[in-house]
Parts: structure tokens; C-alpha cells; sequence
């Protein structure tokens, strides 16, 4: 039976780090964790990790592009592959190609685009994130207000028709009834609120009918008051999952501190609502005919608006290390074991430990990339430079 073995390592586990660690891979999953695995030379390999970090895979539920493209330009299973591709270099193992709001047309091609790259085990492809077009047009951001609309029945009965991949479905529930976010959650799909000006008891209602997630928590929401602690409070009170950029950019890092210390269930997951500049040398590119330009590690709108964010995953938990006042395993962790909590899988990767799939990252002690594993096959040209 052909087996792998990494040694010496800081192997990053749910119960902390195993210093001098060994973890066994076969077929395509972990053996074994311990502080010293025999390695059968004859019939597997050996890999000393000579100290560096072993952390899980990064699942990240919100990529709306990288390599140089953008998901809506295209939304088939080519260019998913391609995305997933461009963010392996950044320690992404796992994603969610993110559909900003379009046509409903648009909407149903990729549903279908990625239920067959689920189907078809396409690497890297862990479902599809619509975020959007059921929005409200107050907090659109830079989605397109031409291309928002409220939920019908119609469009219900198309977002619950994937047969193989997750769905997660960003809403303002002022945009659908309870009773559709409900059939929406009953279904399997996960629903999350975002772009809304939903206040703090509209939202803890949604949260009663299915609502389990926030978008880009911060964003595209009105700010907590103190007579109207509105969505974010709401938010930080359930056990619902938090997205948050970690960029320095989008929220103050202050406020993403407290958030992490208001989250009594620790539910904040790293996200990089990352653009196609993700993975390629450009300055800008389009989203639904506007001009999206690329400077000093921000994606902005001719008239200023953020457009998403140009920030990789290893960037994000190298962010969230130094400015969350966290350490290694938290913030590995946040971009792991907790995203992928909230998409139902983390009975089978997110973490390293026996029985999971042995997605895993070998990292230096700066947080620089060195190897990568999918299923505990290594993935070619995924390492990085020193991380400054």
C-alpha cells in the first residue's frame, strides 16, 4: 500500500500544534498523527519538513475570480478550474467560484457549470457561492443595480436545482419572504445575508428561518448603533458563520478584533471575495462594463467603490495572525476547519487528523508557501517566496 510520510514538522491540529510531528498519508488520506511515524521507504515516501509549519488545506467561500479571470465573464467549469488553479499557489486547496449578481440566465449556467465540476470531481471545486442578484439596491456595493431583483418562486425552484455541489446563496432578506429562505435552507442550500439594510430584528428572523451565514460581515451593512444594533449585532449574537476580509482595507482591524472577541462560538471565517489580479500581473480589469483598477492591494471602481479585494488566502491568515491577535493555529484555522463547519464537510477535510482527505500545506515559519497536497498528491509550482 503506497504510502507518504512527512516528518519533523509543527503539525497544526485541532487540539494544537504537535511539535517534531509526523503525519501519515494513504491513499489520499491521513493515517496517522503522531510524534514519530515509520516510514516504509520501499513502498511510500518520506518528506522531512525540516520545522516548517503543516497546516490543512484553505477552503475559501468567496473567489469571484483569479489567474485573470473573472467568474461571471464566463461562468463554466473551464474557467472554475482555471480559478481554482491560480488560487492553489495560495494555499486554497478548496473554493466556492462566486457568481456576482447577473441575470438569472447567468445564474442557471452556473449552477449547471458547477454541479458538473462537483459531479466530475474537478479539483479544487467545492461548490458555487451566488451572491446575489436578490440584494438590496441601498447596499449593492459594485454590484450592478440593473441586475438585482427580489426572490420569486421562479428562481427558487432554479437555485435548489443542483444535484452534486453546495450552494450558498447571499440574500438581504428584505428581498424574500421567510417562507423562501426557509424552502431555500430546508433544501440544502446555505443561506447567508449580505448587501442589506435589514435591522436587528428583521435579521434575527431570517436566522429563525434558515439564514446560517454572513457575507463579508462589515460590509454592505449598516453600522451597529447604540439604539439600533442592526444586522452586525444580530450577526455577532447568533452561532451563524461570519465571513470577514482581512486585508486592512475593508474593515479596521480594531473592529474585527472585537468582532472575534463578541463571537463567543469563535465563527469568523476567513474569506478573500478575491478578483481575477488574484494569481496575475494586472492592473485592472471589467465588471459589467466598468473599469476595475488594481493598486496597492485594493480592486476599485473608477468612482471609488471596493470591487471585491486582491488578496490571497495565505495573505489573509498572515493578516489575521498580525492583526487579530491570534496565533498560527487560529488563524489557520479561520480559513479551514471553520469555513468548511459551515458547509457541512468538515467530517472529511478542513483539519489534520486521521480519516481526513490530506489536503495539506507544508509552510515556513514566515508563513511562505513551500508544498502543497491535494488528496496527498503534491501540486506543481505552489511555493512562494519568502513572506516578508
Amino acid at each position: 500500500m503506497k504510502s507518504l510520510v512527512l516528518a519533523n514538522g509543527r503539525i497544526v491540529t485541532p487540539g494544537g500544534i504537535v511539535e517534531r510531528g509526523s503525519v501519515e498519508v494513504r491513499e489520499g488520506r491521513i493515517a496517522a498523527v503522531a510524534k514519530s511515524i515509520a516510514a516504509d521507504r520501499a513502498n511510500g515516501g518520506f518528506i522531512d519538513l525540516g520545522g516548517d509549519y503543516l497546516l490543512p488545506g484553505f477552503v475559501d467561500v468567496q473567489v469571484n475570480g483569479g489567474g485573470g479571470v473573472l467568474f461571471n465573464d464566463d461562468p463554466s467549469t473551464a474557467t472554475a478550474a482555471r480559478i481554482a488553479e491560480a488560487h492553489r499557489a495560495f494555499g486554497t486547496t478548496s473554493l466556492l467560484p462566486t457568481l456576482i449578481s447577473d441575470d438569472l440566465g447567468k445564474v442557471e449556467q452556473a449552477i449547471r457549470a458547477i454541479d458538473e465540476a462537483v459531479a466530475s470531481k474537478t479539483p479544487g471545486i467545492a461548490g458555487l457561492h451566488l451572491e446575489g442578484p436578490f440584494l438590496n439596491v441601498e447596499k449593492r456595493g459594485i454590484h450592478d443595480e440593473r441586475k438585482l431583483r427580489p426572490l420569486s418562486d421562479e428562481a427558487l425552484e432554479m437555485l435548489t436545482s443542483a444535484r452534486h455541489a453546495q450552494v450558498v446563496v447571499t440574500l438581504a432578506p428584505e428581498r424574500a419572504r421567510l417562507d423562501q429562505i426557509a424552502h431555500l435552507a430546508e433544501s440544502g442550500i446555505k443561506v447567508c445575508m449580505g448587501h442589506t439594510k435589514a435591522g436587528y430584528d428583521h435579521t434575527r428572523r431570517a436566522l429563525a428561518a434558515g439564514v446560517t451565514g454572513f457575507t463579508h460581515l462589515f460590509n454592505a451593512m449598516p453600522a451597529m448603533q447604540s439604539r439600533n444594533p442592526g444586522v452586525i449585532a444580530a450577526a455577532l449574537e447568533s452561532n451563524a458563520w461570519c465571513g470577514v476580509i482581512v486585508d486592512g482595507k475593508h474593515v479596521h482591524p480594531a473592529m474585527l478584533r472585537l468582532a472575534l472577541r463578541a463571537k463567543a462560538d469563535r465563527r469568523l471565517m476567513l474569506v478573500t471575495d478575491a478578483m481575477p489580479s488574484v494569481g496575475a500581473d494586472i492592473d485592472h480589469f471589467h465588471l459589467n462594463g466598468q473599469r476595475i483598477n488594481v493598486a496597492d492591494g485594493v480592486c476599485l471602481s473608477d468612482d471609488g467603490t471596493l470591487a471585491g479585494a486582491a488578496l490571497s488566502m495565505i495573505d489573509a491568515v498572515r493578516n489575521a495572525a498580525a492583526m487579530l491577535d491570534v496565533g498560527i493555529e487560529e488563524a489557520s484555522g479561520m480559513a479551514s476547519l471553520i469555513p468548511c463547519s459551515f458547509l457541512g464537510i468538515a467530517d472529511r477535510v478542513g483539519a489534520i487528523a486521521p480519516g481526513q482527505r490530506a489536503d495539506l500545506l507544508r509552510v515556513s515559519p514566515t508563513l511562505a508557501i513551500r508544498q502543497v497536497w491535494i488528496g496527498g498528491i503534491e501540486q506543481a509550482d505552489c511555493h512562494q517566496l519568502p513572506a516578508a
